[in-house]
C-alpha cells in the first residue's frame, strides 16, 4: 500500500507545480473572510448565498485552545498552514492525483464563540463538492479534538 501512496504522492507533487499561485495571498477583507466568487467551487460561513453557505465551527471555553486545536486538525488532515496569527489562518490542501490546490481560510471570532471558514478552489468552475466535504471533515475532526 505504501508503494501506491508513494506513486499517487509523486504524481500529485508533479501536477501541483503546473497550477498557478494566486496573484496575492489570501487575507481578511474589512475584518472578514473574502467573499466567494460566483462559482460553485467555494463555500463560506460568512456568505448570505445559501448555495455557498456552510456553518462556522463552534466552540465553548478557551478561544486559544480552540485555535490551537484547529491548527492541529488542519495539519492532521493534510493541510499546510501558510499564514497564521491570533485571529486568521490560511492553509492549503492539495487534491490527490490532479494536484489542484485549494485555499482554506479561518477567522476566529472570540465574541461569537465561532471560527468562520472559507474553502475555495483556485481553478475551475465546479469542484464536485470537494470544498464542502472538506469543511465537513475538518468540522468533525475539530469537534473530536475539542472533546479530547
Amino acid at each position: 500500500m505504501d508503494l501506491f501512496n508513494d506513486a499517487v504522492s509523486a504524481i500529485t507533487d508533479q501536477l501541483s507545480g503546473l497550477w498557478p499561485n494566486p496573484a496575492e495571498n489570501p487575507h481578511l477583507v474589512n475584518g472578514k473572510l473574502r467573499p466567494c466568487p460566483g462559482t460553485p467551487n467555494c463555500v463560506s460561513s460568512e456568505t448570505a448565498d445559501p448555495i455557498q453557505k456552510v456553518d462556522p465551527f463552534t466552540f465553548s471555553g478557551s478561544a486559544e485552545q480552540a485555535w490551537d486545536a484547529l491548527k492541529t486538525v488542519v495539519a492532521e488532515n493534510g493541510g499546510t498552514v501558510r499564514d497564521s496569527d491570533k485571529e486568521y489562518l490560511w492553509s492549503t490542501f492539495t487534491v490527490p492525483v490532479f494536484g489542484f490546490v485549494d485555499d482554506v481560510e479561518f477567522r476566529l471570532s472570540r465574541e461569537e464563540g465561532v471560527i468562520h471558514v472559507r474553502s475555495s478552489s483556485r481553478l475551475g468552475f465546479s469542484d464536485l463538492g470537494v470544498n464542502r466535504g472538506r469543511v465537513g471533515q475538518l468540522r468533525g475532526a475539530f469537534r473530536k479534538a475539542l472533546q479530547a
